[in-house]
């Protein structure tokens, strides 16, 4: 699994490339990958509107949204399932009369 970094620590490395450091020199001194530092870059400019993408706010609505519909899809599924449950334990009211 990828390693996590503190968004005040990406903000800092940010803050390096835009005072003239390198993306090499900081990632041998911060020892971190360079293609990392490309990644935050890219977010960073998507974030502020320069470059075409998926911001990190709506990234985090979309990644909540996917988890709260996983939840209701599993809500539902067991609340069919009770359904299915009940009307195999209880028999319909009145019977077999076809219905009009």
């Amino acid at each position: 699994m990828p390693r996590s970094y503190p968004s005040e620590f990406r903000r800092k490395v940010l803050d390096l490339l835009k005072a003239g450091r390198t993306v090499q020199q900081v990632a041998v001194d911060l020892q971190i990958s360079d293609q990392t530092i490309y990644n935050w870059r890219r977010q960073d400019r998507i974030d502020a509107g320069l470059e075409a993408g998926v911001t990190s706010s709506d990234h985090a609505e979309l990644v909540a949204a996917r988890r709260r519909i996983a939840e209701l899809e599993t809500e539902l599924a067991v609340t069919r399932r009770a359904i299915e449950l009940v009307r195999e334990a209880v028999p319909p009211k009145g019977g077999s009369k076809p219905s009009r």
